[in-house]
C-alpha cells in the first residue's frame, strides 16, 4: 500500500516526488516504492455555471434573475479533464492506503484539493502538508509533522463560502447588468470597488482647477529657507501682493533666532508581504503585480530561492530565528555576502520587529531559502525581484541609519523664515541601497547672529491628486481605509488588511485592464469610457471599499469556527437580491463606446468594435442574436522578419497573415515554408533530437563546472 500526495502543480511534484524517492512516471503520477505524487493544474473541479444548473437559466433573461441554487454543484473543467480522470484513477486506487494534501497552504489551495477530493468521493484517511518553502530540508520537515486534514475544514469552509459569494454576486449583477443595458458588463466584489478607486480618483482630476501661488525664499549659506507664517509655509495667490510683501522684506535685518538639532534614529524597513514587494517592483522597474507575482513564483517553486510568495505578513515566527544563519551564508552573494557576514559578527539580532508569532497568519514574510544561490541561474528580471528580497532581508538585520535633523529659524519681530537639514552620522542599513552620506551649512548659522541673504519669490501651481500606477493601487487596496468616513468600517479594512488578499490582488487589477475598463498610459492608470460608465451603473453597495473588507473578515470568523457557513450564505443570497433588483430598476442608461457603422445582417443593429489580446471582432450589440465575425486573431506563429506575433485574417486555407512590420504572407504558403524548415521533423522528433544533444555535452565541460 502507498501514500498518494496531491499538488497543486507539476513543478511542486516534481520537486516532492525528488525528495520522497518517486522516480517512474506513470499515467498522471511519479511512482516510488512508499509514495505516489500526482498533480493538479490550477482548479480542476469548480463550481457549475447557471445553465448546467437550470435549463430556464441557459437564456440571458431578466425574468431568470435572480439565480439562487437550491445546492451549488461542482463540475470537473473541460479544458484540464485528462488530468482530472488521471488524479481520480490514483484516488480509486485499491494501492493507495491514504492521502497527503500537498496543494498551496492557503485558502484557495485547500479548495483545489478539497474539490477533486469531494468530486471523487475519496473516503480513506488525510493528512495535510504546509510547508513555506520548498526546499529539500523544508518538505523532509513538513512530512515529518503532517497534521490530520480534518484540522482545515474551517478552511475549507471559509474557501467554498468565499466561491459561492463572489458566484451569486459576480454573475447575477454582471447578468443583470448586460441584460439591463444590452453590453458586456461585468461586476465583483473585488473587482469593482478597485474599479471605483481608479474612477473616482479621474474625476478628481477632471474637476480640479488648478490655482497659482508664490512662496517667499530666502537663501543663505547654501541652504533655502522658506517665509512662514501661523506655523505654516505662507502662500499668497495674489502676484502684485507677493511682489509688494519682497520689496518690504528687502529693507528689513533678519537674525539666526533659533538652531535646534536632534539626534534620529530610522529602523530598518519590515520585510517583504507579498503586497509591499509587488508595489517596489513595479516604482523600481516597472513590472505590473502579475509579473512579479510570477516572478516571485518561480523563485519559490523551480530555483527553490525564495519561501511562499502569497503571503500577508510582514514577520517572522520565533522558531525560524535558529535558521538566519544558515539563510545568510546560502543566499548571499558577492557584495552581499560581505554584509551576511558581518551581520554574523556582530550578532544576529532577535527583535519583535523581525519575529513576532503574533503577527504571522497562514505564512511568514517573504525571505530567502537556506538554498545555496547561483545568482547566475537567474534571468534580469529574476535577479531583480530576488534581489529586493535578498537587501530587505539583510537590513532587517543591521544597524539603525542615524542622522542629525538641524532647525534652524532666521527672522526679527515681524517675519520668519524656515527650513530643516539633516546630517547623516551612520548609514546603517541604508547602505545597501547606494545612500549617499550628507552634509549640511550648519557652523555658518549661530543664534543671535545677523544673517544676510537673497531674497527671491517662486511661482507655483497647485496640483491634483496624482493617477494610481499599479504600485499605489496596491497601496490603496491594501489601505482601503482612508477611502471611508465610517469608524467601524475603518476597522474591519484596517483588520482585512484592505480589498482583495495579496493572493488575489494582482488578478484582480489584471481583470479590469482584460475587460476594457482601464487602460495603461506611460505607468499611470486611466479609466476608460465603459469603466466610468460601469461604475455609474453598478449599485452604490457594490462599489463600497467596506463591502469585500466586511466579507473577508467573515470568510476569517468561518475559518476560526466563530461563524456558520450557512448563516453567511444566507446573507449573501439576500444582498444578491437586493443588488440585482437595483440594477434591473434603474433609469440609466449606457452609451457603447466601441459602435461601429456597419449593421448586423442578422438583426440591423450596429456591430461593436471588440479588439483584446486574442485579436478583433465585431459583435452584435445585442447578445440574443449572439452574431460574431471576426477581423482578425492573434495567432501563436512568430514573424519571420521581427519575431513578434502573427495577425491571421481569414481561415487557415483561404486567409493570410501580417505583421506590423509589414510582412505578409497566404496562410498555405507560411505552413508549407515552417514545415520545410523543420526538414519534416515533428514536435516529438524535434524534442527527441534536443534531448539526445543535452546528454551529448561533454561532463568535464569547465563552464557547467564552475557555475555548479
Amino acid at each position: 500500500m502507498k501514500t498518494l500526495v496531491l499538488t497543486e502543480k507539476p513543478s511542486v511534484a516534481r520537486e516532492i516526488a525528488r525528495v520522497l524517492g518517486c522516480t517512474t512516471n506513470k499515467n498522471g503520477g511519479i511512482i516510488g516504492s512508499k509514495y505516489i505524487v500526482t498533480w493538479a493544474l490550477g482548479h480542476l473541479v469548480t463550481l457549475a455555471m447557471p445553465e448546467e444548473l437550470k435549463p430556464e437559466w441557459k437564456t440571458w433573461d431578466e425574468s431568470t434573475l435572480p439565480m439562487i441554487p437550491k445546492k451549488f454543484e461542482t463540475r470537473v473543467i473541460a479544458s484540464t479533464s485528462k488530468q482530472f480522470n488521471c488524479v481520480k484513477s490514483f484516488l480509486k486506487s485499491d494501492e493507495v492506503s491514504d492521502l497527503v494534501i500537498a496543494t498551496d497552504a492557503g485558502r484557495e489551495g485547500e479548495l483545489v484539493a478539497r474539490w477533486i477530493i469531494d468530486k471523487v468521493g475519496f473516503q480513506k484517511p488525510m493528512k495535510r502538508l504546509w510547508i513555506s518553502s520548498m526546499t529539500d530540508k523544508a518538505i523532509k520537515e513538513g512530512f515529518k509533522t503532517l497534521v490530520d486534514a480534518n484540522n482545515y475544514n474551517r478552511l475549507y469552509d471559509a474557501a467554498v463560502a468565499r466561491a459561492c459569494a463572489d458566484w451569486l454576486v459576480g454573475l447575477n449583477v454582471s447578468r443583470a447588468l448586460t441584460v439591463k443595458y444590452n453590453a458586456s458588463l461585468s461586476a465583483g466584489r473585488v473587482q469593482t470597488p478597485t474599479l471605483g478607486l481608479i474612477v473616482d480618483r479621474e474625476k478628481e482630476i477632471k474637476s480640479f482647477v488648478p490655482k497659482k501661488y508664490y512662496q517667499v525664499h530666502l537663501k543663505a549659506f547654501g541652504n533655502d529657507f522658506v517665509l512662514y507664517k501661523n506655523g505654516n509655509p505662507y502662500s499668497i495667490y495674489d502676484k502684485e501682493e507677493v511682489v509688494k510683501l519682497l520689496n518690504k522684506l528687502k529693507s528689513e535685518k533678519f537674525i539666526c533666532k533659533n538652531v535646534v538639532s536632534n539626534l534620529k534614529h530610522e529602523a530598518p524597513p519590515l520585510l517583504y508581504d507579498l503586497t509591499t514587494l509587488q508595489q517596489d517592483a513595479n516604482k523600481l522597474y516597472a513590472f505590473t503585480a502579475k509579473d512579479t507575482l510570477n516572478i516571485v513564483q518561480k523563485l519559490y517553486e523551480n530555483y527553490k530561492y525564495l519561501t511562499y510568495p502569497r503571503t500577508d505578513s510582514k514577520y517572522l515566527t520565533t522558531d525560524m530565528y535558529s535558521t538566519i544563519k544558515e539563510r545568510l551564508l546560502n543566499a548571499t552573494y558577492g557584495e552581499y555576502a560581505k554584509y551576511a557576514r558581518m551581520i554574523i559578527d556582530n550578532g544576529i539580532t532577535n527583535s519583535k520587529r523581525i519575529f513576532n508569532n503574533q503577527l504571522v497568519s497562514d505564512h511568514h514574510a517573504i525571505i530567502p531559502t537556506e538554498e545555496k544561490c547561483i545568482i547566475g541561474m537567474l534571468d534580469s528580471d529574476e535577479a531583480r525581484v530576488y534581489n529586493l528580497v535578498l537587501k530587505r532581508f539583510l537590513a532587517a538585520f543591521m544597524k539603525d541609519y542615524e542622522y542629525v535633523t538641524y532647525s534652524i529659524v532666521i527672522g526679527n519681530d515681524e517675519f520668519e523664515f524656515r527650513t530643516s537639514v539633516s546630517e547623516t552620522k551612520d548609514l546603517g542599513w541604508k547602505v545597501l541601497y547606494d545612500a549617499n552620506v550628507s552634509s549640511v551649512h550648519k557652523n555658518n548659522f549661530t543664534k543671535g547672529v545677523e544673517i544676510n541673504g537673497e531674497l527671491s519669490f517662486v511661482e507655483s501651481i497647485t496640483k491634483a491628486a496624482e493617477r494610481y500606477t499599479e504600485a499605489t493601487l496596491l497601496y490603496a487596496m491594501e489601505h482601503a481605509g482612508k477611502f471611508t468616513n465610517d469608524l467601524k468600517e475603518k476597522e474591519a479594512l484596517a483588520e482585512s488588511s484592505g480589498i482583495g488578499t495579496p493572493a488575489t490582488r494582482a488578478e484582480i487589477i489584471d481583470r479590469i485592464f482584460s475587460a476594457g475598463y482601464v487602460k495603461l498610459v506611460g505607468r499611470s492608470i486611466h479609466p476608460t469610457e465603459k469603466g466610468i460608465q460601469l461604475i455609474d451603473l453598478v449599485p452604490s453597495d457594490l462599489r463600497s471599499v467596506s463591502l469585500t473588507a466586511k466579507q473577508e473578515l467573515s470568510l476569517d470568523k468561518i475559518s476560526r469556527g466563530k461563524l456558520n457557513y450557512h448563516n453567511f450564505i444566507d446573507e449573501i443570497i439576500i444582498f444578491t437580491k437586493e443588488l440585482t433588483s437595483s440594477v434591473l430598476l434603474s433609469n440609466s442608461k449606457y452609451h457603447h463606446d466601441n459602435a461601429t457603422s456597419h449593421k448586423c445582417p442578422q438583426c440591423g443593429k450596429l456591430l461593436l468594435d471588440v479588439t483584446n489580446n486574442f485579436g478583433k471582432s465585431l459583435v452584435c450589440r445585442d447578445k440574443e442574436c449572439g452574431y460574431k465575425k471576426h477581423v482578425y486573431k492573434i495567432s501563436n506563429l512568430r514573424c519571420p522578419t521581427c519575431h513578434k506575433k502573427l495577425k491571421q485574417i481569414g481561415d487557415k486555407e483561404t486567409g493570410f497573415f501580417q505583421c506590423e512590420c509589414g510582412f505578409k504572407e497566404k496562410c498555405s504558403s507560411f505552413f508549407k515554408h515552417l514545415q520545410e524548415s523543420k526538414q519534416g521533423m515533428n514536435k516529438k522528433e524535434v524534442r527527441k533530437f534536443l534531448d539526445k544533444q543535452e546528454k551529448e555535452i561533454p561532463k568535464n565541460n569547465p563552464f557547467a563546472d564552475f557555475f555548479k
